[in-house]
Formats: C-alpha cells, sequence, structure tokens
C-alpha cells in the first residue's frame, strides 16, 4: 500500500533533513519533487496543487527557516498537511441507533461489496458485539444472495432467508421487518451493482433508501482504479447522497491516488479499507497512522491492536509461562507463533506498518522475505511426527529428506527451520533467567544508577 509515493517521499525528505540550514528555494524544490510524486501516484491535480501550495506556504516561515532542525519542521508541516488532506480524524459508524441500525452497502459490480458487506458484519460482530443480519437485494447477479449466505455462515453471522422472485425493496422490507422483530442490533443490507452507473441502478438504490431509512449509506469502491474510484463516489453523492466510503483492495494499490483524493474531492468519510481477500482483512481508517505510513513512519498503534484482537490472550499467557517455569520451547510452539503471524496479515503485512521499514526494502527483497514462508514453515512442521516436533535432536538425515517430501521442499529449507528454532530456544534459555537473581536482577541496578548494561550475549557477542 503506497509503497511507490511513500519510498519517493521518504528519499525528497531524507534529503532535505540531512541539510542543516534550509532556504526558500530548498524548499521549493523539494515542494516540485513532492507535485511530481503526488502525479506518479494518481493523485487529482487540483488536490496537488492546493496542497502544495498550502504546504510551502508554512514552510517558508521565518520560525522553519531559523529553527535548529528545518528539515524535520518541514516534515512535520507535510505529516499535519497529509493528515488534513486525508481527513484529520477518524469517523465511526453510526450504529448508536435505536436498533436496527441500518447499513446500506453501495457500488460497481466488481468493487467488492458483497465481501465488504461481510467483512463489516464480523468487524460488528466481533469488535462492537453487535448482534447482525446480513441481507442480499442482489437480484442481478447469478448466486449473488447464496453467495452473502455462504459468506455469512463463515462467519457465523445470521443470513435472511432466501425467497425467489422477491424485488430488492420487497426484500428490504422483509429484512427490516425481520431485524425489528428478532432483536437484531444491525442490519447491512447488500445492494446491486452494475459494470457502470446507469438510471437503473440509481433508480433501485433510491427506492431501497426511501424504504428503509439507512442511517449509513457506505460506497465500496476499488482503490485500484484510481481516479475512476473519485468519480464514481461524486455521482452516487449527488444522486444516491452517501455517508461514507469503503476503500477495497488497498494492499494492492502501490500508488494511492484514489484515497488522498477521496476526502477532499467528494467531502465524504473514508471509513474502512479493505486490505485484503479474508473476511478478518478490513482496518478501521485513521487519516493519522495512515499519513504516518504513507511518509514511512509506520503504523505501530494499529500492530499492536491487531495484535490484541488476533492473538488469543490466554494462549499467549500461557505460553509466557511455559518459558518461564522452564519448560521447552518445541516445535508445536514454534507452529503457533507462525499461525499468529498469519493472522497479523503476514511478514509483509506485519512489516508495513513498522517505522522506516522501507528505506530496507531492496534488502529486503534481497533476503527474499515473503508471506509464503510462514505457510511453508508450518507445512515443514506438520509434517513432523508428534515424538519430532517434542524432540528436535531426532532429526536426522534421513528423517529431513522424509519431512522436506512430506511438506514439499527441499531439504536446506528444512534445515534453515531447524537452525532458526536452535536460535529461538537459545534466546528462550535467555528468558528463564529473567528472575530475582538472574538477567533481570543482574541489570536492574545497572539501570537505576544510569548505566548501559552489555547485552552483547543476548546476540551472540554482535555489536549493535
Amino acid at each position: 500500500m503506497f509503497e511507490g509515493l511513500s519510498s519517493k517521499l521518504t528519499g525528497i525528505f531524507d534529503r532535505l533533513t540531512g541539510r542543516g540550514a534550509l532556504n526558500e528555494a530548498d524548499v521549493t524544490e523539494a515542494m516540485r519533487e513532492v507535485r511530481v510524486a503526488l502525479l506518479e501516484a494518481d493523485v487529482a491535480l487540483p488536490v496537488i496543487k492546493d496542497f502544495v501550495a498550502r504546504v510551502k506556504e508554512a514552510a517558508v516561515g521565518q520560525d522553519v527557516m531559523r529553527s535548529i532542525t528545518p528539515g524535520q519542521q518541514v516534515v512535520k508541516i507535510v505529516h499535519d498537511h497529509l493528515v488534513d488532506l486525508l481527513g484529520r480524524t477518524a469517523e465511526p459508524l453510526n450504529v448508536g441507533v435505536t436498533p436496527p441500525a441500518v447499513i446500506m452497502m453501495l457500488g460497481l459490480q466488481g468493487s467488492g461489496k458483497t465481501t465488504s458487506s461481510a467483512k463489516l458484519a464480523k468487524y460488528l460482530t466481533e469488535q462492537e458485539r453487535k448482534k447482525v443480519l446480513l441481507a442480499s437485494l442482489d437480484v442481478q447477479r447469478p448466486a449473488a444472495q447464496e453467495q452473502l449466505a455462504v459468506l455469512g455462515q463463515q462467519i457465523n453471522v445470521v443470513s435472511l432467508q432466501i425467497i425467489a422472485g422477491q424485488t430488492p425493496v420487497q426484500i428490504a422490507g422483509r429484512a427490516l421487518d425481520t431485524a425489528r422483530k428478532e432483536g437484531f442490533d444491525v442490519l447491512i443490507l447488500d445492494t446491486a451493482g452494475r459494470l457502470s452507473i446507469d438510471e437503473e441502478l440509481m433508480a433501485e438504490a433510491a427506492s431501497v433508501r426511501d424504504a428503509t431509512g439507512p442511517h449509513e449509506r457506505l460506497l465500496v469502491v476499488d482503490a485500484m482504479t484510481g481516479q475512476d474510484a473519485v468519480e464514481t463516489a461524486r455521482r452516487f453523492d449527488a444522486q444516491i447522497g452517501i455517508t461514507g466510503i469503503v476503500m477495497t483492495r488497498i494492499d494492492g494499490d502501490a500508488r494511492g491516488g484514489a484515497a488522498l483524493s477521496m476526502r477532499a474531492v467528494t467531502g465524504k468519510p473514508i471509513k474502512f479499507l479493505g486490505v485484503g481477500e479474508k473476511t478478518a482483512a478490513l482496518e478501521v481508517y485513521h487519516p493519522d497512522r495512515l499519513a504516518n505510513r504513507i511518509l514511512g513512519m509506520g503504523d505501530v498503534v494499529s500492530l499492536v491492536e491487531k495484535a490484541a484482537a488476533a492473538i488469543d490472550a490466554n494462549e499467549a499467557r500461557d505460553m509466557a509461562e511455559k518459558f518461564m517455569s522452564g519448560k521447552a520451547f518445541d516445535f508445536d510452539d514454534l507452529a503457533k507463533h507462525l499461525q499468529q503471524m498469519q493472522k497479523l496479515g503476514g511478514l509483509s503485512g506485519m512489516m508495513g506498518m513498522l517505522p522506516g521499514i522501507g528505506k530496507l526494502k531492496d534488502k529486503l527483497k534481497d533476503a527474499n522475505v515473503d508471506d509464503k514462508l510462514l505457510k511453508r514453515q508450518e507445512a515443514i512442521i506438520r509434517s513432523m511426527t508428534p515424538a519430532e516436533r517434542k524432540d528436535v535432536d531426532l532429526l536426522g538425515a534421513a528423517r529431513k529428506r522424509r519431512i522436506a517430501k512430506g511438506s514439499g521442499v527441499e531439504v536446506s529449507e528444512v534445515n534453515k527451520l531447524i537452525k532458526q528454532f536452535l536460535e529461538m530456544q537459545r534466546v528462550m534459555k535467555q528468558v528463564k533467567k529473567m528472575g530475582k537473581g538472574g538477567l533481570l536482577g543482574g541489570l536492574m541496578p545497572k539501570l537505576k544508577g544510569g548505566e548501559m548494561p552489555d547485552l552483547s550475549h543476548l546476540m551472540g557477542g554482535k555489536e549493535f
């Protein structure tokens, strides 16, 4: 997400902050480069002109030029104006109303509307503790209603019973009546889409809107369509009146022009980002966090929130108690760690939220870091016998060949995983010593006295 733009902006500001002093010409040159970077990212031209003008006006002020760190001051100005461009604050869904809160999902065919409906239902069920009813009003696309029903089953959310022959307005009325009678907190209406905006689509959507009085009218747009997504939002808002936007396929859009232009052009808030195909791959839109990612500052807050949602607290506590009690760390434990990392979006998903990771992009490519590695490593562990997972010493040459064949990898990859496992075991032995008389006990007096303790023995004797 935003890889190209983030890389270019990081390079521009690295050069700017590397200078001891700045003059207006330096700022003008930097803003020219920013303008080109935004154009290449497919940001709308009027948005770029306004953004660059505002940043330049603030950046050439005397307070900035005379400051001790003028380059960093300019970066902060860009960050603050980027947050303004993206919407300043996150705007929550309007579901705190007398139940049921009705959410109408709008959009063109292929934008990910049905999947987004299921993702939103999962989010409201698990994060907001709402009782949700899903209803498909799409009688145009073959098996569209069945698709939503299947997705509902996968996330344990009730979907409205399908009755053939009903019109979208009739289905919407029946769904609203069911939601009221059966005590649902939220009703999500997945409307039909078309390949393009036409009068029939708009008339149908308007009829459903008038019949149900939705509290939220969310437009689902594909971020990869760039400025076409912005134009779609403008037209839907003019004819139906939207309250918010869900941008899908953000993970596949390396440019990000649609997200940067959407709020400025339409005046409507982006409320959610679709960051993958799985039903859990939906993020609440936070303008400040997105600005941090674009400028290479990472998004540690979102990473922590993801971890809290994805990792079972009891399982994490049991693992910690196991380490502290001195019990051995085995391959079953490693498999659990790999599964947790996949829940957090894999290696690329996690690294995209870490500060400064953009500067290491070339090195990471050389290291062949990819999300498939986690699945291959898990497959290797699953190809071991229970005894082998408990005792690494059993893994001789013949067993390694069998495991490699069973998991579809080379023996060299099995050896790499074993080496990684042994290193983790060594670290866990250090963790066990963090008691009153162990490592922690030795560090605390030094830390209290303002002395930096020697930690090289924890890093294999390496200096950092």
